[in-house]
């Protein structure tokens, strides 16, 4: 990843009562929990904040629950219409309380290192690589998870109990014990750390027996239970967890996976139509990369490790084609005898003492089986590659 710009060219805020997990550092993203007894005293401290920002010659990318998304909507409008541009982008994200509050910190964390659009696409990025959800006890007023009738009937039994996920996939299924290693969805790059936190920790029992066992963390935190979590999941007997990858690279992994184009109006490198920021419906290509300076006289540059091959002797100059006429090309010969290798200039003797010469001066013939093999020609490579395929240079994943 490259180095920290001087100063960030977005700012990111999330919409909803979802306090900060703490896990990313001091780095987090500006919350507000758009409480208040109208829309527009829900929508003011918003609207002030996207002006500031837009006045600084920063973007704002809003993030806020798609599972409660009235008061975020309009409030992203009113900004829109407060600071009279494209600078403020409403993104919807469809995780659980304490998942949306971990993506939106580490988004605030890259925006040093990536330009408004990428953050914008990041929000979509960031969750493949966690593995988010709850243990729940009680499934029948899940409303963010398509439930069965046979689900719901599973649970008026005591000893049944459920894991939902909602990141990287959703999905919802009864827990077995025996099977929860074996039924995880996605296992993040190790080391792995923990997240979790419930409104009552005595119904933690179960979860602690069996998921932190199958996911083998290195580290868990537990957090305070989030305001919105009960909305979300529906009950408050539950226990939420994300499990994410402690490793350095993990964010950087997630920033060189993500795929983007240039808006055609705005300019801003975006991973979805619409863009976030002005809504515009084309893209382009991105340019490509500017190319890497010539190689030393003497050496050679690897074009993606960034290493430098030793250097070796100075290739020699090569002499100046001839001003004159070209002479007469010669008439092909008649196919005859196969000629003798010449020998290389160091190894060749003084005229008039050649070697190997017989008495009378001519020189001798080797018997065909002392002679050297006739070397191979070299196969045609490009033949064997499919037709419209040029081979391509694969340098190593900083991941």
């Amino acid at each position: 990843m490259s180095r920290a710009l001087p100063r960030s060219a977005t700012a990111v805020a999330l919409l909803a009562d979802i306090p900060s997990t703490g896990h990313v550092g001091e780095v987090r993203a500006q919350r507000f929990a758009m409480h208040g007894d109208g829309i527009g005293e829900r929508s003011a401290a918003f609207v002030d904040f996207a002006r500031a920002r837009a006045e600084a010659g920063q973007k704002v990318v809003a993030l806020y629950p798609s599972w409660q998304p009235e008061t975020a909507v309009r409030a992203v409008n009113f900004a829109r219409g407060a600071t009279r541009d494209d600078h403020v982008a409403g993104i919807a994200v469809d995780l659980s309380p304490l998942a949306l509050s971990l993506v939106a910190d580490q988004l605030a964390y890259l925006t040093p290192y990536v330009p408004p659009g990428m953050v914008a696409g990041l929000s979509d990025e960031l969750p493949k690589h966690l593995l988010a959800g709850a243990w729940l006890r009680n499934v029948s007023n899940l409303a963010s998870f398509p439930v069965s009738l046979r689900q719901q009937m599973g649970s008026l039994a005591p000893s049944v109990s459920y894991l939902a996920y909602c990141a990287p996939t959703r999905s919802l299924e009864r827990m077995r014990p025996p099977e929860v290693e074996r039924t995880l969805p996605f296992r993040p790059v190790r080391p792995v750390q923990l997240l979790c936190s419930t409104p009552d920790p005595a119904l933690s029992g179960p979860f602690d027996e069996n998921l932190p066992r199958a996911i083998g963390p290195v580290a868990t935190r537990r957090l305070p239970a989030q305001p919105l979590g009960p909305v979300y999941w529906g009950t408050s007997k539950y226990v939420e967890f994300v499990a994410l990858s402690a490793h350095p690279q993990a964010l950087a992994y997630a920033a060189g996976a993500l795929r983007t184009a240039l808006c055609t109006w705005c300019g801003e490198p975006t991973r979805s139509r619409p863009c976030p920021f002005c809504s515009g419906n084309a893209t382009r290509p991105l340019p490509p990369r500017p190319s890497e300076p010539p190689p030393p006289q003497g050496g050679s540059t690897f074009p993606t490790g960034g290493r430098q091959a030793p250097a070796g002797p100075a290739p020699a100059p090569t002499p100046a084609p001839p001003t004159g006429p070209a002479p007469p090309l010669p008439a092909h010969p008649r196919p005859g005898p196969r000629a003798e290798a010449v020998p290389p200039r160091e190894h060749r003797t003084a005229p008039g003492r050649a070697r190997g010469t017989a008495h009378n001066g001519a020189p001798p013939t080797d018997p065909p089986h002392n002679r050297p093999p006739e070397p191979e020609p070299l196969p045609d490579l490009t033949t064997h590659a499919p037709p419209g395929h040029a081979p391509e240079a694969r340098s190593p994943h900083p991941r």
